[in-house]
Formats: structure tokens, sequence, C-alpha cells
């Protein structure tokens, strides 16, 4: 039986091979000694990259993500997506919420919090470990960030939710406000319209959503997101300032034998440490600065108080 012919739409994905010569009729008359013309070879014709897709492939697939919380009211809840959860009712009774961060902090985790306890609840999205957006009911940020603490030593049950890192770091600049959309070449963020919503990493779409903004806007991403601090409230040594005593002072000149033992002690993020609080920056403002977890500092702060290195200093001192 003769197989079907390729069909002419479609560009063949396999290698082109040597044509097959007819055979020889019984009746064909002797060969004569005229050279046959030269053999060109197979000839595979110009195709655009596109066109080598198959409709089925899945490169052309766009996924669409459902919504976790449709019916919320905060943006950043709006548009998180729906995964499975990796941690499931977390308890006060069982984790220090500290602790549980620090951990986040360790192994480099992306996705997202939730707490809930009746009609409250606290949303907070987490990137390289980090905390980078929050939102609750009331309030964005650093506030909302708090609110997921108070709500946690309340009684609420806390859940951890995994996310792919380009998921993550496009919705980290999900905000309280959206901005004028202006698509580039490299604009990562979110594009919320009245009829669903565009996930886009350096200008190319990854993901779409049914979920909407009664409006059009973006929230672009930045280009990296930076770590959401606790609130005065809830963290006061964190926004304090402190100065160096003599021995602190040591500390930091390299001719010294305190400097050489304060290095072996609490090595070169001892001194980088150090030397912030003599240039009159809190520790959060050191953080953000530097792009290191508060947490880990609050352990090095209260060393440098017991061993004299450094004091806090009262307002207007």
């Amino acid at each position: 039986m003769t197989p079907p012919p390729e069909r002419p739409d479609r560009p063949s994905r396999r290698t082109p091979a040597e044509p097959a010569r007819p055979p020889t009729p019984a009746h064909e008359p002797p060969a004569t000694h005229e050279e046959p013309p030269a053999d060109p070879g197979p000839v595979t014709a110009a195709v655009p990259a596109e066109a080598h897709e198959e409709p089925g492939d899945p490169l052309l697939v766009i996924p669409e993500l459902a919504p976790m919380f449709p019916n919320s009211s905060p943006f950043l809840a709006r548009f998180l997506p729906q995964v499975p959860a990796s941690v499931l009712g977390l308890s006060s009774a069982f984790c220090n919420l500290h602790d549980f961060l620090r951990h986040l902090h360790d192994v480099g985790w992306y996705g997202y919090l939730h707490a809930v306890i009746g009609d409250q609840a606290a949303y907070v999205l987490v990137y390289e470990g980090r905390t980078v957006a929050a939102a609750s009911l009331s309030s964005t940020g650093e506030q909302a960030l708090g609110e997921l603490l108070n709500l946690y030593e309340q009684g609420a049950p806390l859940s951890a939710y995994t996310l792919a890192p380009h998921l993550a770091h496009i919705l980290s600049g999900v905000g309280s406000r959206a901005w004028k959309f202006n698509l580039t070449e490299d604009f990562t963020g979110l594009h919320a319209r009245p009829r669903g919503a565009i996930f886009y990493s350096r200008g190319e779409i990854v993901a779409t959503m049914p979920a909407t903004l009664p409006y059009e806007g973006a929230f672009p991403a930045p280009l990296r997101p930076q770590t959401l601090i606790l609130p005065r409230s809830l963290a006061g040594w964190a926004h304090g300032q402190y100065g160096l005593t003599l021995r602190g002072k040591d500390a930091l000149n390299a001719i010294t034998n305190v400097h050489q033992t304060f290095r072996t002690q609490h090595g070169a993020q001892g001194l980088a440490f150090l030397k912030a609080l003599s240039e009159k920056l809190s520790p959060a403002e050191y953080a953000m600065r530097s792009d290191v977890a508060l947490h880990d500092l609050e352990p090095l702060l209260q060393e440098f108080l017991r061993t004299g290195v450094a004091k806090e200093q009262l307002a207007g001192s």
C-alpha cells in the first residue's frame, strides 16, 4: 500500500533522508555512459521557529491559575494562586512564629502564609525566605505583617503554600495601589483587568488568572524585593538607636587586640553590623540596606549589649 503523502502545510520533524530512486522497469534500455547529474543532497526548507511547534505542544499552553481566595478584598490575597499547602494549621503552641520565619529564611523558601481567625485574616508573601509583601483586611506592608503575628499569637492557625520562584517574584509588587500598565520588553509583574489578570516575567506571559479589578492597572515587581520589617510596636528594638562604647570603638580598630577577638567571635557580619550602629543606622535600616534577616540581628545585638561593645541611646541623646 502506498503511504499517504506528508501534509504540505506542516513541516516534517524527521531528518530529511536521501530521495529513493524508482525501481528500474524491465523494458528500460541499456544504460549509457552519460554522467548523471550530481546529487545535490537533501534540501531543508527554511521554516520559522514557531512553525515547528505542534498545536498541542505544551510549550504553547499558558497555564491558567485558579485564585485561592477569589472573594478576598486585599489585592495581594485576590491574586494568590491555588496550590497545595506545604504546612497546614500550624499553631503558636507548637511553634514560635519567629522560629518558623527563621526556618523559611534558612531554606530560601518561596510561597505565601495565611492566618485567619473569625472574620480577620492576613496574607504574607515570602521570597527567598524573606517576607516581602503583606496584606490584611485593613492594611498592607509592615502593618499587615504585624497583624499576621498578632493573629497567630491569638490562636489563628497558620498555613504555608509553596510557589514557583518566578510567581513569587511577580506577586511581590502587589500592594494597595495599581499603576498605569506599560508593557515593556522586560516587564515583570501583574497586569490586572476587569476580565482577568496576566502574569508577566521579563515581558513574557507566563500565566493568567480569572481574578479581576474593577479597573485596569499594573503591579510592577521590583528588581529585587525588599524585606518587610515588623512595625515599631512589635519590634521596637529594631527601630532603636545604639551607640558604641570605648570597647566597641576598639572592636572596629584593626590594630587593637579587642578587634582581633571580636572578629574571631562574630566574623565579618558582626563587624559590619557594629560599624552600621556606629553610623547611627537602626537595626531595621541596616537589615533593609544589607538584605540580612532581622531575626538574625536580634541575638547579635543582645550580645553586643551584654558584652558592653554597644549601648542603647535614648531619644535626643
